[in-house]
């Protein structure tokens, strides 16, 4: 049996839910004949990365996507690349607020995700669910998350496939901000598992941007 590893975060900045782990909660225990191993990660640098990394070394899964939470994006956000920086616009859960560092100092400038990205992104567009590919996870925890879990993918398990997925709010987080509901979010990240599961090789699909 195949096993994927989904985490969502904690959540932050004084909110009362986080709608990544809301959504990775719901999901079932299998999909498509794969396990779901699903996590709850802090929101706090370089911890949330430990904790995924022994859960690799212990389950060994196949797929690794982590989600997170961005709020003010209107849709799903498929992340493309993780970039080897550091720069905290707030403090983490633990107050730590590092500015200008590298994630990894030996690292590579970036890391690309290595799952079937455009795959996905046509699969969930399918279930008429709004869903970008994005090019930037941002300078907070998520992308620190995912470059350390591409670098650790790239180094030391490259048979493994990893990436990110951004969720917008929630509804019940906010009053003039673009939301989607928590079950929506969950529809789309068990329709992505379906895509990354059958597709080993990305789809050709033009989702390029000019801005």
């Amino acid at each position: 049996m195949k096993r994927i590893l989904i985490t969502g975060f904690e959540p932050f900045d004084g909110a009362k839910i986080n709608p990544s782990y809301e959504a990775v909660n719901a999901l079932p225990e299998t999909i498509d004949g794969a396990q779901i191993i699903k996590m709850q990660i802090p929101t706090v640098f370089y911890k949330g990365a430990a904790l995924i990394r022994d859960a690799i070394m212990k389950n060994l899964p196949d797929i690794i996507i982590c989600v997170g939470q961005a709020g003010g994006r209107s849709a799903i956000s498929i992340e493309q690349v993780a970039i080897n920086i550091v720069e905290a616009r707030i403090p983490d859960n633990e107050g730590n607020q590092p500015q200008d560092e590298n994630v990894i100092v030996t690292g590579d400038n970036a890391y690309f995700s290595n799952l079937p990205v455009k795959a996905m992104v046509k699969a969930i567009q399918d279930k008429e669910i709004q869903v970008e590919i994005s090019y930037s996870a941002g300078t907070f925890v998520c992308n620190e998350v995912m470059y350390q879990l591409l670098h650790t993918i790239t180094k030391e398990f490259p048979s493994m496939r990893g990436g990110f997925i951004h969720v917008p709010y929630a509804p019940e987080q906010t009053k003039d901000k673009p939301s989607m509901p928590i079950e929506t979010m969950t529809e789309a990240l068990y329709t992505a598992i379906q895509a990354a599961l059958t597709h080993q090789e990305d789809i050709t699909l033009n989702t390029g941007t000019i801005h």
